[in-house]
């Protein structure tokens, strides 16, 4: 609960109540006399408030901090120290002599350290406290804001958005009041974000803006972020040069082109020295690009990295590249492989300061498809993973789906089966946020742990989505009732799987209706976005195997391209998004085909059943206003469920003449 207007998410004041009972030394003193800066200032603040609130003291140590302030003896000691070797944002923790030792090298990692100390509650100031040294997996852990300032025509205030407006925009200007952005940027912190793009990459005339003259307004964003250790990033246009800049041309090789980029980056460093960099979205989905110049992407990018690298800015150019216009005749033309076509001859050709952002698919986010193989095949070139909080495809945030089950797998895939997994040679890791002005942030207040476990994941990937639950839950309803707990767990944990029974079968894809919500199961199979499944009275599926297919199956390298390429071995779950198979095709599972779609879309429409009457068990246990609005989208799940159970049941039978031999109705 918070007296804010929104709700506190994972750091309500009781979350830190156990460190601001303690008596807390900050220890400052090998810097104190060059001056710590805004992040060090925002954890000395954390630790006054957290005292004054709960009956602890704040220390702000000279030298012998375990002797500071007379007989005063810290439980918890918060070091900076420049000499520490630690690595940058990393932070050291030891338990010695009654006290909890934080040590950091830099500033970002004694904030890392302090939310540390506020995740482990109680266990921080344990005895049996483990020592050891953490830092994150990725250096940059980058959260995509899809934010228009103008309210968009068809996509709104918030493409993909299902939580409301803007945080950052309404009225098509920069909203006055900042100070829930600076709440917002708190809450990533806590959870180890340390980037954000600020507007839509879909750039439309007024978002264009904000790289020249309504560049105040991302001053005015990054002063909010920046005490929390985050950098801003902007989404441009590729035709900036024209559109802004009044040249006749965005050629890359034009020598007006890269001076107009040189330029433009020199202004936005003089107004935000930390600024991050660029996020390009260039031919793709109607958006400008080299392409219209005869150049490819590599040259499109390197020109905007040019002029980013005397200030150490980076270019995030998106993968996402595919054509749109496509006829759905053409059963060779495969949107799956186009990534990888476009983008793999181009390996070791970017700048270094140019990240590749590879979806972690090759369609666009779907509930099962197999991890994109670009991600194994530009060993020369820097790549970010690119996650989606924001539920365009997996519920619009009114149906529970735990996203980290989704995306540990995904860091977890071996390209090679040898033990390197996407996590070591993804450099990044990004995401679409699932953000807006919503009271509980993210619509649907368990979808708060998902915006949570993207960070934490980012982070660290080897925490599992069962343990990140339960951080979040300790964190968010800090002292309740044990029954909360395990509502929560029964509720969220498996819901990715759940979800996965009731829609579209076996990595099939799609199957969507209009906005990506509720089952369509034909709405793209004749649309020209190349989101086929080919279903006849005879089977369904995509063939994309090298002997007969479109040869999609051949961009993975060994083991997985021979994997996918035979039905012997192809995982079932996988199985439709290689294969066009009969309905009556047997899975490893022993099921056919239709009668595996019959019973997991009748199983999984049960569950949400399940789901929403557990849910009831908390009442009176959380809040009033919590517990309404996830009871309120549960029965819009139950509901929803049970219309893609009876569309896709109905449709397969239909199809197949197959009837269920389980006997369930089918229309």
């Amino acid at each position: 609960m918070s007296t804010s207007g929104w709700h506190a998410a994972w750091l309500p004041d009781e979350a830190l109540a156990p460190l601001g009972r303690r008596v807390t030394a900050v220890d400052l003193t090998v810097v104190s006399a060059s001056g710590a800066g805004p992040v060090v200032a925002a954890v000395v603040a954390e630790v006054r408030a957290a005292t004054e609130r709960s009956g602890g003291r704040l220390v702000l140590a000279d030298d012998d901090v375990t002797a500071a302030d007379g007989d005063v003896r810290p439980d918890l000691v918060l070091v900076l120290d420049p000499d520490a070797g630690l690595p940058a944002e990393g932070y050291a923790v030891e338990r010695a002599d009654g006290a909890t030792r934080v040590t950091a090298s830099d500033d970002r990692g004694l904030l890392y350290g302090f939310f540390h100390v506020v995740r482990l509650g109680e266990g921080a100031f344990d005895d049996a406290l483990a020592a050891g040294t953490h830092a994150p997996a990725h250096a940059v852990r980058m959260l995509d804001h899809w934010d228009n300032v103008d309210v968009h025509d068809v996509m709104g205030q918030v493409e993909r958005g299902y939580a409301g407006g803007s945080l950052f925009y309404a009225d098509g200007r920069l909203r006055p009041d900042l100070r829930r952005v600076g709440a917002y940027a708190r809450l990533l912190a806590a959870s180890g974000v340390n980037r954000v793009a600020v507007n839509n990459v879909n750039v439309h005339r007024t978002e264009a803006h904000l790289l020249t003259d309504r560049l105040g307004d991302v001053v005015r964003l990054a002063e909010q972020f920046r005490p929390w250790g985050i950098r801003v990033h902007l989404a441009v246009s590729f035709a900036a040069p024209m559109t802004l800049g009044g040249l006749d041309t965005c050629d890359p090789f034009d020598p007006a082109v890269a001076d107009w980029w040189a330029d433009t980056a020199r202004r936005v460093y003089a107004a935000i020295p930390d600024f991050g960099g660029f996020v390009v979205k260039a031919d793709s989905e109607g958006q400008p690009g080299p392409f219209a110049y005869g150049r490819t992407h590599a040259d499109g990018a390197n020109v905007l990295a040019r002029a980013l690298a005397p200030f150490g800015g980076t270019v995030h150019w998106r993968a996402f590249v595919y054509d749109h216009h496509q006829d759905w005749r053409d059963r060779k033309t495969d949107r799956a492989r186009a990534a990888y076509d476009h983008f793999t001859p181009l390996d070791g050709k970017f700048d270094e300061n140019v990240v590749v952002q590879v979806k972690f698919g090759p369609l666009d986010f779907q509930v099962r498809e197999p991890v994109s193989p670009v991600l194994a095949a530009m060993p020369r070139t820097h790549l970010a993973l690119e996650l989606q909080v924001t539920q365009e495809y997996t519920g619009h945030q009114k149906h529970v789906y735990y996203l980290p089950e989704q995306w540990s797998e995904i860091l977890g895939w071996e390209p090679w089966a040898d033990g390197r997994t996407v996590s070591d040679v993804a450099r990044d890791v990004v995401a679409v946020s699932n953000v807006g002005d919503d009271r509980f942030w993210t619509g649907h207040p368990l979808a708060q742990a998902n915006l949570y476990g993207f960070g934490r994941l980012a982070w660290d990937p080897a925490l599992s989505p069962s343990d990140l639950l339960d951080e979040w839950v300790g964190l968010t309803f800090p002292g309740a009732d044990a029954r909360v707990r395990d509502v929560l767990r029964d509720v969220v944990l498996g819901s990715r799987a759940t979800y996965e029974q009731y829609t579209a079968p076996l990595g099939v894809c799609f199957m969507v209706g209009p906005g990506h919500y509720g089952p369509g199961v034909d709405f793209y199979e004749y649309s020209p976005w190349g989101t086929y499944h080919f279903a006849d009275r005879d089977g369904i599926g995509v063939d994309r195997t090298r002997a007969s297919g479109t040869g999609y199956s051949g961009q993975y390298p060994e083991p997985w391209a021979s994997t996918y390429e035979s039905l012997e071995t192809c995982p079932d779950e996988l199985l439709l998004f290689f294969h066009h198979v009969p309905y009556t095709h047997v899975l490893h599972s022993g099921k056919t085909v239709v009668q595996h779609v019959y019973d997991t879309h009748t199983d999984g429409a049960a569950r949400t059943v399940e789901m929403a009457r557990r849910w009831e068990d908390v009442d009176g246990l959380v809040e009033p206003a919590l517990y309404e609005r996830v009871g309120e989208l549960l029965a819009e799940q139950v509901r929803s469920a049970g219309e893609w159970r009876d569309q896709v049941r109905t449709y397969f039978w239909r199809h197949s003449g197959v009837p269920d031999a389980r006997g369930g109705p089918l229309y």
